[in-house]
């Protein structure tokens, strides 16, 4: 690294820095003291003590703050369109979540234009970034129909490269007397029509949506077109979406607020990541999902937000790693992982959810001298400013 290369940046003066690299800093966050980065074409070409760091074109002086890569945001659903606010008022005045109200987004999704529709997810995109959120994936499923899921996934694509097909979110009124003709839908024509403009597919298993043996006709389905899998499973009560996400070979299984010893078991035995959703039993008045008992057993696990009109929507990944440490009984540190290394396990992705040398440059500059402030002073606007590949995407140092 030397000050000729173009555009390269130095963050110095770091007071903690967390790389997510054992090899590079101490304990699971690979955390260096007294730290500096320089960051070159976007990805990350140094770290180590301040004073031995190279020169670069310019400096950014951290005064002592702290530097975490960017969390990593593995579940969302982001691309949609009218409001949910009495559900919400409803359910805090004692009515039970059910999985129902989604057709009402889908309703208003449907009448919503493209450019209203990405409107809204530009502008939650903006509000992620400004909390620290550098990757989000965008899940479609509001639409539930061949075009309308095809248009939703297109505007996805316009925000993120990471995107979901979830075709199989619920089964849409106009299907409710003939859900395996729906199903028939989503594993065929539907899919044809979304597959090019997805990298993932996904399916509620679910009470309510669709039964395991549905949910594992839906996975081989996207398999056989090139899609990655990942399943909502276990949110409402006990059921089978673990055990069909870990048999698929998914690379997430998303809520899992009820499990058994079973399914707890078979997350630990596999490659399939526990993705927590702490935000969804926040505003659905759930139980929190078991994390102590997923960590102790060494189940992979992850954090997201879940970002949606009805049954949580919030952008804050910091609010749930508030919410991870004070109710699931996660270390802060852990939690934080999950946010961001964890997050990147969920998608796959090497590059990202760390700053090892050559990750992409994706890193959170807080007004904090340690990571613990995330949940120590939950609720307080911590970011100063967001690099993602490199370039400024929120706030200013």
């Amino acid at each position: 690294m030397t000050a000729t290369v173009p555009g390269s940046l130095l963050i110095d003066g770091i007071g903690t820095l967390v790389t997510n690299d054992p090899e590079a800093g101490e304990g699971m966050l690979g955390t260096i003291n007294g730290a500096a980065v320089v960051i070159a074409e976007g990805r990350i070409a140094w770290t180590g003590p301040s004073p031995l760091a190279p020169e670069a074109d310019a400096r950014v002086d951290a005064d002592g703050r702290c530097v975490i890569p960017g969390f990593v945001d593995s579940h969302s659903h982001i691309v949609f369109a009218g409001d949910r606010g009495r559900e919400f008022a409803a359910r805090m005045a004692g009515r039970p979540y059910e999985a129902g109200g989604i057709r009402t987004t889908v309703a208003a999704t449907r009448a919503a234009t493209d450019a209203e529709l990405l409107g809204t997810a530009t502008r939650l995109l903006r509000e992620a970034h400004a909390q620290g959120t550098t990757t989000v994936e965008v899940k479609s499923g509001y639409g539930l129909s061949t075009a309308e899921e095809e248009r939703c996934l297109r505007v996805a694509g316009r925000v993120t490269d990471e995107t979901t097909f979830l075709g199989a979110h619920v089964v849409p009124a106009e299907y409710a007397d003939d859900p395996a003709g729906y199903l028939d839908l989503v594993t065929g024509p539907m899919l044809d029509a979304c597959a090019p403009h997805a990298r993932w597919i996904d399916v509620f298993c679910e009470r309510g949506a669709f039964d395991a043996d549905a949910a594992r006709r839906v996975l081989e389905a996207g398999r056989r077109a090139g899609l990655g899998a990942r399943v909502h499973g276990n949110q409402s009560g006990p059921g089978p979406g673990v055990r069909v996400a870990v048999e698929a070979g998914a690379a997430s299984v998303d809520h899992c607020t009820h499990l058994d010893p079973g399914d707890i078991d078979a997350l630990a035995s596999g490659s399939t990541v526990a993705t927590l959703l702490p935000g969804v039993d926040f505003s659905t008045r759930q139980p929190y999902p078991p994390a102590r008992a997923l960590l102790d057993a060494g189940a992979p696990v992850a954090l997201a937000t879940d970002c949606n009109p009805g049954s949580c929507f919030t952008s804050s990944m910091a609010f749930c790693i508030a919410l991870a440490v004070r109710e699931m009984h996660m270390t802060p540190e852990e939690a934080l992982h999950a946010a961001t290394q964890g997050g990147a396990r969920a998608l796959r992705r090497t590059d990202i959810g760390h700053l090892g040398i050559g990750a992409r440059a994706d890193l959170t500059l807080l007004d904090a001298p340690d990571p613990v402030y995330l949940a120590y002073r939950p609720g307080v606007p911590l970011v100063d400013a967001v690099w993602k590949d490199g370039e400024l995407v929120a706030g200013g140092a």
